[in-house]
């Protein structure tokens, strides 16, 4: 009977882990979104029944185009670090900079860019109705 060794073991599967990594497809990997949204804090509002008030931090990395997206639901924008600009349906094209706040209406298609050296950081406060998604995609 074959003893084996816990370290030849540990070889074997490694080896059979890497060799099955190079037999897997060589298709590139999808890349990550370049805006990040971290939902601080979600809460029912009793002054809008069936709508909850939701803020979120989001962060366009630098270079980044925010996917064109609408929320069902207003938005109330600040922003905090970072320089982008900002393409709202109907609207021209703004600017934007650190201290600046800025309103977009329920179901508004946008867009925003990083024009900046650092990743652009926003504080959002949306209302929207519970049950809701956060964001659509919008052509």
């Amino acid at each position: 009977m074959r003893v084996w060794s816990p370290l030849l073991v540990l070889a074997l599967v490694a080896a059979a882990g890497a060799a099955g990594a190079q037999s897997q497809s060589t298709a590139p990997a999808a890349q990550p979104s370049p805006l990040k949204r971290t939902v601080l804090q979600t809460k029912p509002l009793t002054t809008v029944p069936g709508h909850d008030g939701i803020t979120v931090l989001a962060e366009l990395a630098v270079g980044g185009t925010a996917p064109r997206h609408t929320h069902p639901g207003e938005e109330m924008v600040y922003v905090l670090e970072g320089t982008a600009t900002f393409d709202m349906a109907g609207q021209a094209t703004i600017a934007l900079k650190p201290g600046d706040a800025f309103f977009i209406p329920a179901n508004t298609p946008h867009v925003a860019r990083n024009t900046g050296t650092v990743p652009v950081k926003l504080l959002s406060t949306y209302i929207i109705e519970t049950g809701k998604p956060l964001a659509v995609p919008a052509p």
